[in-house]
């Protein structure tokens, strides 16, 4: 009853426990391999890990999702840790943390809208690519600051029990839903492992995960003008990635779950995780694509698995590192390949050849960007600019104007398509101001005055037919169109009949 109140949803407590718990074994890993690629200690990662799922999942806008510290999120802080250390980290993940607040405060989270779906094609293709590739990388090993591939034994032991891992995700659902089968599947290669006293790699082996609660503290930096000047661009850039990622993952869980988010919301919630990370020794993140969908798939449909996952790492944290580090890495390998497997979005392929060829090259790019730079925001980017370049040209092409005689002899133009800044220069290229008579008629029944091109464009046509003493009228503008135009009154000055017999349907 105390989380149904809380949440406002009913809770399978089962399914969303044991959710939660899979979700925990598999962020851990994946934590403490970000920690230690960015330089930081592993318990910075699994702080992260711990401050943003558990934040995010009691204020955020998408029961389901799950948060941590994330890849994407701290590899554009590389540099600046490299170069100014942790406590600039910190204060640049606070300073992310404000900046992402202020993106759901001002409500601007609504423009993930604007994502089209060849994007999210190549960013899921991209990102099942880029988890499956993270996994191959743990069939090696480092030995005096020197990685080479795991040999003999070692290495058929690994890809064994990796095939093993796979093969007990694929099976049990067809068996029970009762519990998740990635949560099986580590269990009983734990149980093999252990039982067996096979010799393979485990989590202790990437580094230990054992520490104390995290602790308040102010990030020990000068509070000068300079500082700001060195941390801005990376928190900017941190805020940039770590909110796409997280409205991209919300959008994904909307469409798995067939239930809406709220993106301002989480946007705030990505904040204030961000913050308390910031102030509590953690690396910071965003939602993380590969956990929430590892929580989906387990059945978990509220904001409780997430909290469980959380309180999970920080009981490992405190008291269970001793059974955790003795995880088989294969076990977690194999469910991260089978999430990768999943994520893909293999209908693409079968959908190839029904969708525009730029839709084809955008989804195929934005995949290839995500896969080689591992930048998952400036794909999106990329991506989103394409797509809406090759609108604009498209709309641009189409619009054109139909001619003729009214029976008071003006000549009408009656404008089909848009009018904005790609098609505003074909359309002053359609009126003939010299051979018109004196009154002409431009008739927007079919179309729209969109944007200050659009107002520059209808200008300079009026003028040239001014220039020669001839009259431009302007009818069936629709509410809006009038608004632009009046809103510029001073700098164009227009015509607009007035028609009772026309009505615009309301928006």
């Amino acid at each position: 009853m105390f989380f149904k109140k809380i949440f406002n949803q009913p809770i399978n407590y089962k399914i969303e426990i044991l959710a939660g718990l899979t979700v925990a074994m598999t962020m851990i890993p994946e934590s403490l391999s970000f920690a230690i690629l960015a330089g930081l200690t592993p318990l910075t990662g699994l702080y992260a890990a711990f401050l943003m799922g558990l934040v995010t999942a009691i204020f955020g806008g998408r029961p389901g999702m799950v948060s941590g510290g994330a890849g994407a999120t701290i590899v554009v802080m590389m540099t600046l840790i490299s170069n100014h250390g942790v406590s600039y980290l910190f204060a640049a993940v606070i300073l992310a943390g404000i900046l992402q607040m202020v993106v759901g405060i001002f409500k601007f989270g609504k423009f993930v809208r604007l994502i089209p779906q060849p994007v999210m094609f190549g960013f899921l293709n991209g990102l099942a690519i880029i988890i499956f590739m993270a996994q191959i990388s743990q069939f090696n090993s480092k030995t005096n600051g020197i990685t080479t591939w795991l040999q003999g034994t070692e290495l058929y032991t690994m890809a064994g029990l990796t095939l093993f891992t796979i093969v007990l995700v694929w099976l049990v659902p067809k068996l029970t839903r009762a519990v998740p089968a990635s949560l099986i599947a580590i269990a009983v290669v734990f149980a093999l492992v252990f039982f067996l006293n096979i010799d393979t790699k485990k989590v202790v082996d990437i580094a230990t995960v054992s520490g104390d609660l995290p602790s308040f503290a102010i990030p020990k930096i000068p509070f000068t003008f300079e500082t700001l000047n060195i941390i801005f661009p990376y928190a900017l850039i941190m805020a940039g990635v770590g909110l796409i990622e997280s409205l991209l993952t919300l959008n994904m869980t909307d469409e798995i779950t067939k239930t809406k988010g709220n993106a301002n919301r989480e946007a705030l919630a990505q904040g204030l995780a961000n913050m308390t990370n910031g102030f509590f020794g953690g690396m910071g993140g965003c939602a993380m694509v590969a956990q929430t969908l590892v929580n989906l798939e387990a059945g978990a449909r509220t904001r409780l698995a997430a909290i469980i996952g959380a309180v999970t790492i920080l009981a490992v944290i405190l008291v269970g590192s001793s059974v955790i580090e003795e995880i088989p890495v294969a076990a977690l390998v194999g469910v991260m390949m089978m999430v990768a497997i999943s994520t893909f979005q293999w209908t693409s392929f079968r959908i190839i050849n029904k969708m525009p060829k730029s839709d084809i090259f955008v989804g195929i790019l934005v995949a290839a960007i995500t896969v080689i730079l591992h930048n998952l925001a400036l794909a999106v980017l990329v991506g989103v600019v394409i797509a809406a370049l090759v609108f604009a040209w498209d709309n641009a092409v189409r619009i054109r104007a139909r001619k003729s005689i009214d029976s008071n002899g003006r000549k009408v133009y009656e404008i089909f398509g848009p009018l904005f800044f790609g098609s505003s220069t074909a359309f002053v290229e359609k009126f003939e101001p010299e051979s018109d008579p004196n009154e002409i008629i431009i008739d927007f029944q079919e179309s729209r005055i969109a944007d200050m091109s659009a107002i520059e464009a209808v200008k300079k046509v009026t003028e040239q037919y001014k220039a020669i003493n001839k009259v431009v009228v302007l009818k069936h503008l629709s509410p809006d169109c009038i608004q632009l135009l009046q809103n510029a009154s001073g700098y164009v000055e227009v015509n607009i009949s007035e028609d009772p017999t026309y009505r615009v349907m309301p928006e």
